[in-house]
């Protein structure tokens, strides 16, 4: 029987290491460091953060696979540092990861390899990216040239606020940053089309929407993410066979031909304009909180997939239908701004059956849950359309006393028309 470890702390870790426990074969799931809300799953928390005292933990408990579920990891070198004392470990190389944690780098491979994307230029000195943003028609989208936790993105609606970001990004280095990217504004529909990728076999998985703004219809700061759904309904019935053959199938070809083939997450982060699909980012894991409602689309064994695929055997997953999965983030008021900590959470213990909650910044005080960090938790469903999963989940968050907490009321209004 199977032991595997979880890296990572938040919601999409909950999901992950949930997924596992669902395998016959996993009698123990660990994660590192994880949160107080997984314990009552049974997932069992270690407190290791360095990579040596992970690998270290991996040799004595005698873990059979380990998956790493943020970014920062990844762009650190844990699969490698893993790989270097022989350890099984889901994830891409440092080098690979390079395609999330550097959008210079990503925009590159995009045009070597003709994927269609935003128009753009890069800057290091600030004065040259403010007199190139004055002459651009707005909205321009600015990128912080690293990784910022889903929050490095500004969709620029003024000078005066377009201003302020190249200052806070190039002046005061917010998120470490010393690059910016300036890109044109691309209208249509945003999806994620995610994928677990090994050598040249790509496996991808149903296609998600998040929901990046804090506000109903998608209004007010960007966030790391305020909920999603999937499948997407309204879109083109072809729609993840063209991100296939367009995205997916030419950034894995052209990793390859770079000589950074990876096994791990390729998550592409695509909108559909009116003249076709066009690349907005890509990360090296899984997004979040796509994961916590597309991952239990899976009805095959999650950990044996895994395992075939680094061993380099053909996979064939399957997946749940006809049903909608649909999840929401509760943050602590004031998310993404300045937030208050320790905040109590509700018992959650008693909604709906057919309710999941996916615990991601929280801790235990007195055996209590509290809050700790902006996104608290997120509360999903499954139902055949999303206004039956929309009805049945903020019933339940109406009735729950969240006046510290924020939650968007219209997860999933783009299927609606």
């Amino acid at each position: 029987m199977a032991k595997v470890l979880v890296i990572g702390s938040g919601g999409r870790e909950h999901a992950l290491c949930r997924q596992f426990l669902l395998s016959p074969q996993v009698t123990q799931v660990y994660c590192a460091p994880g949160n107080a809300g997984m314990v009552a799953d049974g997932i069992q928390l270690v407190a290791a953060t360095a990579f040596a005292a992970l690998a270290d933990f991996v040799q004595q408990q005698q873990i059979d696979l380990t998956f790493v579920g943020p970014e920062m990891p990844l762009q650190q070198g844990i699969v490698d540092y893993f790989q270097t004392r022989h350890l099984l470990i889901f994830g891409p190389t440092q080098a690979a990861a390079e395609l999330e944690s550097s959008k210079s780098f990503a925009k590159a491979l995009l045009q070597e390899q003709g994927i269609a994307t935003a128009a753009y230029q890069e800057f290091t000195d600030y004065a040259a990216a403010w007199t190139y943003l004055q002459q651009q028609t707005l909205p321009q989208v600015i990128k912080a040239n690293g990784l910022a936790a889903g929050k490095g993105v500004t969709i620029v609606k003024s000078l005066a606020q377009g201003q302020k970001v190249l200052q806070d990004l190039l002046q005061q280095h917010q998120f470490k940053t010393t690059s910016v990217i300036i890109e044109e504004f691309l209208v249509g529909e945003e999806f994620s089309c995610m994928a677990f990728v090994a050598g040249d076999q790509i496996v991808p998985l149903p296609l998600a929407q998040d929901h990046k703004a804090v506000g109903a219809g998608d209004t007010g700061a960007n966030t790391g993410g305020m909920g999603a759904y999937s499948p997407l309904p309204q879109m083109p019935a072809d729609l993840a066979q063209q991100a296939f053959d367009q995205v997916l199938r030419p950034t894995v070809t052209g990793m390859q031909q770079r000589q950074r083939a990876f096994n791990g997450i390729l998550y592409a982060g695509l909108i559909l304009t009116t003249s076709g699909i066009k690349v907005i980012e890509f990360n090296m894991r899984f997004g979040d909180p796509e994961t916590q409602v597309v991952l239990p689309q899976l009805t095959s064994d999650f950990y044996q997939l895994l395992q075939d695929m680094l061993a380099g055997k053909k996979v064939q997953p399957t997946w749940q239908s006809p049903w909608l999965n649909l999840g929401v983030v509760v943050a602590a008021a004031g998310y993404p701004g300045a937030y208050q900590q320790g905040l109590p959470l509700p018992d959650l213990t008693h909604l709906p059956a057919d309710l999941t909650v996916y615990y991601a910044g929280v801790a235990a005080k007195k055996q209590h849950l509290v809050s700790a960090g902006g996104r608290v938790f997120l509360v999903s469903t499954q139902a055949a359309d999303v206004r039956t999963a929309q009805q049945k989940i903020y019933a339940a968050l109406d009735q729950l006393p969240l006046a510290d907490f924020n939650y968007r009321i219209d997860i999933g209004w783009h299927a609606l028309g």
